[in-house]
C-alpha cells in the first residue's frame, strides 16, 4: 500500500530496551500530523522538528493527514531518539524510500531542523536490545559511533544528517563505519597502598572487604588515613569482566557519563558522593524517567561516602534495599525502571563534631557524640561487614613501611580466585553474595568454630543477618589465609571486626 510504511526504533526504560515498530499512514482527512502511542512532551515536540528536517533536506512533506503509530501502544515513549525513525517513516509512506531498505534496521536519533543527526543518550543499551529482538542493522549519529562500535553482531552506520540516511536507504550510498574497537590503553596506576602511614588494622579490613566483596566502616579523627585508605581498595579489585564492562558502560550511556573515545573501561568504579547531595543524585531519580544515581554509577565497583555522618538519615536509609537487593527500583508517573547497583559501601566517620586529633582534646559531650553516629542507624551498620577504629598518627617516619598496592592486591586476586572456584556452580563470584542459609547448612561449619557466634547471638550483641554477615566474612579471611574452610580463628577474627563499638 503507497500511503502506509513501517520503520523501527528503541525505547528505553532504565537500561532495558524494547524494539518500537512505527507506522506512517498518509492520507484520509485534513493535513496534520498525529502521533499516537503514549508519546511524551520531547515525542510531541518531534513533528515540527521532523517536518522541517525533512523540508530543509530537499525532500518533499506529503501535504496530507498523517498518522505515526508507534507500537506497542501501551508503552510510554520519551525523549527524541525516535526522530530519525519517525522522519523515515513518513518518506517511506510517501514513496521516496523504498519500504524493503528498511527491513530489519533500526534508526536513532535526534533531528535538528535543518536535518542535522544529533546525539542522544543511551544509544548502548539500544543497540543491545536491538541485537536481542533480531534486528540486523542500525542507524546512529556519528558523534556516538564509538560508543555504537562497543555492540558485536550488528551492522553499525554512521551519519551526520537525514539527507545521508535518505541517499543510504535510497541509493546505497555508505555511511561513516565504526573504527575497529580497540582495547584500552592501561589505565593510570592507582595510588599505592604503602603511602599509608600505620594503621594496620584498617589495612587488614580493606584487605578482607576487597577480597570478600564486603562492605566496610572506618571511623578515626581527621588525618589518620581513611580517604586514602578508601580510595585505594580500587587498585586491590581485579578487573570487570566483559559482560560486567559492558553493564557498566550502559549505565553510564543512560546518565551521558560514557567516555568520548566508547573503550570499554575494566576498571572497577569508584564513586564519592558529597554529603549535601540530594536523594535523586544518590539513588537515581529525576523528573520524567527516572535517570541512575551514584549507586548504579558505582555497580561491580565502590561507593564511598566520606563523612558519612553528615549525610541525612533519608539518604543513608534509602542504601539498604540497594545493598541487600543489589538493584534499586524508582518508580515515576511514566513508569517503574530497575537499574543494577551491586556495589561496596566503604563509609568513613569522624568519631564526633569537633574531631580533634585526639580524643583527648574532645569537647562535645556524651549525648552530643552518640546523637552524632547514631545517624548512622542499626538497621544500616547491620549490613556493614566490617568496621575499625583508627588511631591518631604518632610517627610520620618509620622502619617498617607497609605493604605496597601489588602484593596486597596478589592476596586478593588469589583470595578471588578461590571463592569463585567455590561457589562457581552456585553463580555467585564472591563470599558477600552467598546467601545465609547456604552457609549454615550446605557449607555448614564444625561446632567449634560456630561456638564464637553462638555466644554473640545469646549474649544479643549479633542479630541473625549479623551472623550471617561474619561467616561471609569469615570464609574471605580463610581464603586469604590459603585455609579450605573457616576455623574458630578466622570466624574469631571476623566477629573483631564486627565489634559495635568500632561504631
Amino acid at each position: 500500500m503507497a500511503g502506509l510504511a513501517r520503520s523501527w526504533s528503541v525505547a528505553l526504560q532504565g537500561v532495558d530496551g524494547t524494539v518500537v515498530e512505527i507506522e506512517a499512514a498518509i492520507g484520509g482527512g485534513l493535513p496534520g500530523i498525529h502521533l499516537v502511542g503514549l508519546p511524551d512532551a520531547a515525542l510531541h515536540e518531534s513533528r515540527d522538528r521532523v517536518r522541517a528536517a525533512v523540508v530543509n533536506s530537499g525532500r518533499h512533506w506529503p501535504n496530507e493527514r498523517i498518522v505515526l503509530a508507534l507500537s506497542p501502544a501501551t508503552l510510554r515513549k520519551a525523549g527524541s531518539g525516535f526522530d530519525l525513525a519517525l522522519a523515515c517513516a513518513v518518506l517511506a509512506a510517501s514513496g521516496t524510500i523504498p519500504q524493503g531498505a528498511l527491513h530489519r534496521t533500526a534508526l536513532l536519533g535526534e533531528l535538528a531542523l535543518d536535518g542535522r543527526l544529533r546525539a542522544i543518550r543511551g544509544v548502548l543499551p539500544c543497540l543491545l536490545a536491538a541485537r536481542t529482538a533480531g534486528l540486523r542493522r542500525v542507524v546512529v549519529p556519528v558523534a556516538a559511533l564509538a560508543e555504537a562500535s562497543l555492540v558485536a553482531g550488528l551492522e553499525v552506520h554512521g551519519a551526520g544528517s537525514l539527507a545521508q540516511v535518505v541517499e543510504f536507504l535510497v541509493e546505497g550510498t555508505p555511511l561513516t563505519a565504526p573504527d575497529a574497537v580497540g582495547e584500552a590503553g592501561a589505565p593510570p596506576s592507582p595510588p599505592d597502598l604503602a603511602d599509608v602511614v600505620g594503621q594496620s588494622d584498617a589495612r587488614h579490613a580493606l584487605e578482607v572487604a576487597a577480597a570478600g566483596g564486603h562492605h566496610l566502616l572506618m571511623v578515626g579523627p581527621p588525618g589518620t588515613g581513611k580517604t586514602m585508605l578508601a580510595q585505594r581498595i580500587v587498585g586491590l579489585l581485579p578487573d570487570l569482566p566483559p559482560d560486567d564492562a559492558l553493564a557498566l558502560a550502559a549505565i553510564r550511556s543512560v546518565a551521558g557519563r560514557l567516555p568520548a573515545d566508547g573503550l570499554l573501561s575494566t576498571v572497577p568504579p569508584f564513586v564519592a558522593p558529597h554529603h549535601s547531595t540530594s536523594a535523586a543524585a544518590l539513588v537515581g531519580g529525576g523528573s520524567g524517567v527516572a535517570r541512575p544515581g551514584a549507586v548504579s554509577l558505582a555497580h561491580r565497583g565502590v561507593l564511598f561516602l566520606d563523612e558519612c555522618a553528615e549525610f541525612g538519615p533519608r539518604l543513608l536509609e534509602s542504601l539498604r534495599t540497594p545493598l541487600e537487593e543489589g538493584e534499586v527500583r524508582l518508580s515515576r508517573a511514566e513508569g517503574t525502571v530497575t537499574y543494577p547497583a551491586r556495589f561496596q559501601l566503604v563509609l568513613a566517620a569522624n568519631p564526633c563534631p569537633c574531631a580533634p586529633a585526639h580524643d583527648r582534646d574532645c569537647v562535645c559531650t556524651s549525648l552530643v557524640r552518640r546523637r552524632y553516629l547514631g545517624r548512622l542507624s542499626g538497621p544500616l551498620l547491620d549490613r556493614v561487614d566490617l568496621r575499625c577504629r583508627m588511631h591518631p598518627v604518632t610517627a610520620l617516619t618509620s622502619g617498617d613501611q607497609g605493604e605496597s598496592t601489588a602484593m596486597v592486591r596478589a592476596r586478593v586476586l588469589a583470595a578471588r580466585a578461590a571463592a569463585t572456584e567455590r561457589w562457581a556452580a552456585h553463580g555467585w563470584r564472591t563470599n558477600a553474595e552467598v546467601p545465609g542459609p547456604v552457609l549454615r547448612s550446605r557449607f555448614a561449619l564444625s561446632r567449634d568454630a560456630l561456638r564464637p557466634l553462638e555466644a554473640g547471638l545469646r549474649a544479643g550483641e549479633l542479630t541473625a543477618r549479623g551472623a550471617d554477615r561474619a561467616l561471609r566474612v569469615s570464609w574471605t579471611v580463610a581464603d586469604l589465609a590459603g585455609l579450605d574452610r573457616p576455623d574458630r580463628q578466622t570466624v574469631e577474627t571476623a566477629l573483631y571486626f564486627r565489634d559495635r563499638r568500632a561504631a
